[in-house]
């Protein structure tokens, strides 16, 4: 038997007129794909000419997304609130609640790190407060409430588990990673080392409830093999909690001798560099996979464009994010080629989801998905 691929159909005109009513939380992605662009760059340990001036654009671009969808967002939970709550039920949309306070504290960093050119610093550190406090409420929530109604609401099928799973369960990484840029500009004494422990805190919360989630991922993929086409991007996500954990650690090293006593801050540095490269390397191995199924699906012609593919940007961020860290903590030319190798395909990655994106918005294809 053979089966003939065909363009989706366009959404019917209604569907067009009402793009809020399928505004789900995934479309958050691109918030989180774009900002990392600009963050990512900031910190490269290679300087182009032009670079910092390009990323803080891309920063103002990721800042004005987040506005825009928070506010489509909040007006679709007014005038279509059955909509949202199907998303909350939803086997697969659900997981993506993660993705709003994890584009909060990506656009509160780039504040931090870009934005503080053009707002200057007092006020950058002022958005980045606002932004981390809302991404952190809002990730801890995601954190404990979609794993809490997956285990007391219908049993999941035994090859349910995909990249999706982990999108709840990252956003304490991000908050303990972009909360060590905060820890210098904490009153020193209770109020800076309460920062840094609540920071390590979510650290721990994030990379044992993902290392498991990532476990039921890879046995799934043992047991009923990869997922549809259309859910390879999925498999990208992966490497979100693995190269911001190593972010994490790093930052936190970096942050650590401000608040901690020196024997703490020393053993954090040490660990900082034994965990990051063990999980870097574990990265590389997931990368390596997950780029041979995309692939293997494109070739057969079946991996059509939806907002997945936001999986190919924000993930591969946090690798170039840890390889940094780990390149200013070790010094290690390896570490520092591949943040700029894979800075460069994150680039063009982002062009090509980007453009695939709003052509689908004109063309309304993506409404309803």
């Amino acid at each position: 038997m053979t089966a003939t691929l065909t363009r989706p159909a366009a959404p019917p005109v209604r569907e067009r007129t009402q793009p809020l009513r399928h505004l789900g939380p995934n479309w958050f992605a691109a918030v989180m794909g774009t900002g990392i662009v600009a963050n990512a760059a900031a910190g490269l340990p290679v300087r182009f000419p032009g670079l910092r001036g390009a990323a803080l654009v891309v920063w103002v671009f990721a800042a004005i997304l987040l506005v825009v969808l928070t506010v489509a967002w909040v007006v679709q939970w007014v005038r279509y609130p059955e909509t949202a709550r199907e998303h909350r039920g939803h086997p697969v949309m659900a997981h993506f609640f993660g993705a709003p306070p994890m584009a909060m504290l990506t656009v509160g960093a780039g504040a931090l790190l870009l934005g503080r050119d053009l707002i200057g610093l007092d006020a950058a550190l002022a958005v980045d407060w606002v932004l981390w406090s809302a991404g952190t409420a809002l990730g801890l929530l995601a954190a404990f409430a979609v794993p809490l109604r997956m285990f007391t609401g219908q049993p999941s099928k035994p090859d349910a588990a995909f990249g999706g799973w982990l999108m709840p369960v990252v956003p304490p990484m991000v908050s303990a990673a972009m909360g060590a840029l905060l820890v210098p500009h904490t009153p020193a004494g209770q109020w800076r080392l309460t920062l840094i422990l609540l920071c390590l805190a979510m650290f721990g919360v994030s990379l044992i409830a993902a290392l498991v989630t990532t476990t039921l991922i890879w046995s799934r993929l043992i047991h009923f093999g990869p997922p549809p086409a259309g859910m390879a991007p999925t498999l990208w996500i992966v490497l979100g909690p693995l190269g911001q954990s190593i972010t994490a650690a790093g930052l936190l090293a970096t942050a650590a001798p401000a608040a901690l006593p020196p024997l703490y801050a020393k053993g954090l540095d040490v660990f900082s560099v034994i965990y990051g490269i063990a999980a870097w390397g574990f990265a590389v191995l997931w990368l390596t996979i997950a780029a041979a199924v995309t692939i293997k699906a494109a070739r057969a012609g079946q991996l059509a464009f939806n907002m997945t593919w936001w999986g190919f940007t924000f993930p591969v961020g946090t690798c170039i994010t840890g390889s940094t860290v780990l390149y200013a903590h070790t010094g290690a030319y390896l570490f520092g080629g591949a943040a700029v190798v894979l800075y460069l395909l994150l680039f063009l990655a982002w062009l090509t989801v980007g453009a695939r994106t709003v052509r689908g918005i004109v063309t309304g294809s993506l409404f309803g998905r």
